[in-house]
């Protein structure tokens, strides 16, 4: 029997179909995707495509529903592609490639002139060729966790001493008097660096905005004003660790330092204030947390040792695949 195949936007006629290739997906979503978090409820994520949320193209192979790829286009200045899964993983380089095919052929007609930038995490790594064929390129990042018990994390911490801070240097927890002055210490960090290829909001001052604005207002997840460290020379904010929290898994979504300030050791400062501040949270009962993560590039060999040598452990890396669209 030939095979007959077709991608296209996710129809009404397909849901009946759709729904246990998406179930399958949910099912292997932490062990196979690396997810933290359950994704939604398949009548929630219908709920979020007819709401124009999210945007899904699914691969139809003999009138049944065999493969999708996730993406969203409001979120940030990037299109983010989510997620490419294929029932039961099976066929995925090739499914993949035909849903890759019409992703990008939706949007060359789009008109949208963004950057896609596709976290390519747990299997699917497997399509780091299929993907490159399309264009992309690619950033080695690494995820690191910090666990508050049943590792050696807090034994390798609690045994880090530190001098005290330089003369007119001290740290302090977050104030919304800082937002002015961390604007450009995050832009001047960013706008170079292979973070502002797949998210080009690091390159304007308007961009860094929209990022701080959704970290400090809760948008991406709960912020921590008390474990965010802000490091002030002379009383002036010069470098920043945010810290945030979803569940009772915290994160530290962004860290940076100004460049007349690095070199001396302060990020090790940073974020030792920032866990010690995060273990007394938890041992309280305050604000109880398992652990808290963070990614770093491959090849930021700096900020990598920085975190190992506050007890932080590699758990898992991936290829953050982008692709300008022109």
């Amino acid at each position: 029997m030939e095979t007959i195949l077709e991608t296209r936007k996710l129809q009404k006629s397909d849901y009946t179909g759709f729904e246990p290739l998406y179930d399958d997906f949910r099912a292997r979503a932490g062990e196979d995707y690396k997810f933290e978090l359950p994704p939604l409820e398949y009548k929630d994520f219908i709920g979020a495509v007819e709401k124009g949320l999210i945007n899904c193209i699914v691969l139809i192979e003999n009138d049944l529903p065999c493969a999708f790829l996730i993406y969203t286009t409001n979120i940030s200045e990037a299109i983010e592609l989510n997620i490419i899964h294929s029932y039961n993983l099976e066929n995925l380089l090739k499914r993949g490639y035909y849903l890759l095919e019409e992703f990008t052929r939706q949007l060359k007609f789009s008109g949208l002139k963004k950057v896609v930038c596709y976290p390519m995490l747990g299997i699917q790594k497997m399509l780091v060729n299929e993907t490159a064929k399309f264009g992309f390129k690619f950033i080695g990042t690494a995820v690191l966790r910090f666990k508050f018990n049943g590792s050696s994390s807090r034994t390798i911490f609690e045994m880090k001493k530190f001098p005290p801070l330089e003369e007119n240097y001290k740290i302090v927890p977050w104030s919304d008097e800082f937002y002015g002055y961390t604007v450009d210490i995050i832009k001047s960090s960013f706008e170079n660096s292979a973070d502002a290829l797949f998210d080009p909001r690091f390159k304007t001052d308007a961009g860094v905005r929209d990022i701080l604005t959704k970290i400090t207002e809760n948008i991406y997840a709960e912020f921590l004003p008390q474990a965010t460290s802000v490091l002030l020379f002379d009383d002036e904010p010069v470098g920043i660790c945010f810290a945030n929290l979803t569940g009772d898994i915290a994160n530290i979504p962004l860290f940076a330092i100004k460049q007349e300030h690095r070199q001396k050791g302060f990020a090790k400062y940073l974020l030792h204030n920032t866990i010690k501040t995060m273990i007394n949270l938890t041992d309280s009962g305050k604000i109880p947390m398992s652990e808290v993560n963070t990614t770093t590039e491959t090849s930021n060999e700096s900020a990598y040792k920085s975190y190992l040598h506050i007890g932080f452990k590699e758990d898992y890396n991936y290829q953050q695949a982008y692709l300008p669209v022109v």
